[in-house]
């Protein structure tokens, strides 16, 4: 089933995100993972793609083996900036031959020694190149404190249309921690004429690392309400886990009371997680 179709009716979803392994020898272990989250009947579940396609075979291995093992609706990863255009169409074509609907096209990140391919620069490129190969729901990502690469947020959201524009079917948020800034850019979203529907992306952070690389990485803003209680529970690990998913519940709670219906978590492989965020909300689902 598409996506978009799921994400068009009045419900609310809740949808998990997994990564695959890095190494062969690591796929038992994530796919055992990704099946006790897969119990827990999500809307869908989403499966990362390593930078430069070196998880490819395992993104695509897992997809396959959610869809058709456990029932599930996937949403496999594609990224372009270090891929040849041959590459990505192999990766679409065996995404169609799997019976997958559904590609979460990015740009993705650069690798830190440069760019290893040209063919695809931004992802509406990639968007567009998906759009001819087949009949797929496309995902995109989107950002409300703005790309840390996009200096303006007028810009950036001038790219987020220029996205949907080429064939973007739905949109999900990177991790934020403070549900105001969420509201406001969906405000100029819709502003800019952006309809699609928007998942707001939550990030349960259980481990004060966590919270140091999502800031280094995406610039998220942390609020003083939360950074305090990362400071206080740092070296408990049972407290900050236990208080990291009591504060990603709370913001899904606010976010279903003012009208966002489509929650999608980071779950960093952690079936526990996924599981009592998913029993904190159940009365809100579906």
């Amino acid at each position: 089933m598409k996506i978009a179709d799921i994400l068009n009716r009045e419900e609310v979803t809740l949808s998990f995100e997994v990564f695959p392994p890095k190494k062969a020898d690591g796929y038992v272990a994530v796919e055992s993972a990704a099946r006790e989250i897969a119990a827990l009947r999500p809307t869908f579940m989403s499966i990362t793609y390593g930078a430069g396609g070196g998880t490819s075979q395992y993104t695509l291995d897992l997809a396959t083996d959610l869809h058709d093992k456990y029932g599930v609706e996937v949403l496999p990863h594609l990224t372009c900036v270090s891929s040849t255009r041959d590459h990505v169409h192999k990766m679409i074509a065996a995404y169609k031959e799997r019976g997958i609907e559904n590609i979460m096209a990015l740009r993705g990140d650069i690798p830190k020694e440069g760019r290893i391919a040209f063919d695809y620069t931004y992802a509406c490129e990639l968007i567009r190149d998906i759009r001819e190969q087949g009949d797929f729901c496309i995902g995109g990502a989107c950002y409300p404190e703005g790309h840390i690469e996009c200096e303006h947020k007028k810009d950036d959201i001038r790219h987020l249309k220029e996205k949907v524009d080429a064939g973007c079917d739905f949109l999900t948020t990177q991790m934020f921690f403070d549900n105001n800034i969420l509201y406001n850019f969906l405000y100029r979203a819709r502003e800019a004429g952006i309809t699609v529907p928007v998942l707001a992306g939550i990030m349960p952070i259980t481990k004060p690392q966590q919270l140091k690389r999502s800031v280094q990485m995406s610039g998220t803003n942390v609020p003083e309400r939360f950074r305090a209680i990362v400071d206080h529970f740092g070296d408990n690990p049972a407290g900050i886990k236990q208080a990291g998913i009591i504060y990603a519940s709370e913001q899904i709670v606010d976010l279903i009371a003012n009208g966002v219906n489509h929650i999608h978590v980071y779950t960093m492989n952690y079936p526990d997680v996924a599981a009592r965020i998913r029993a904190n909300v159940s009365a809100m689902l579906f």
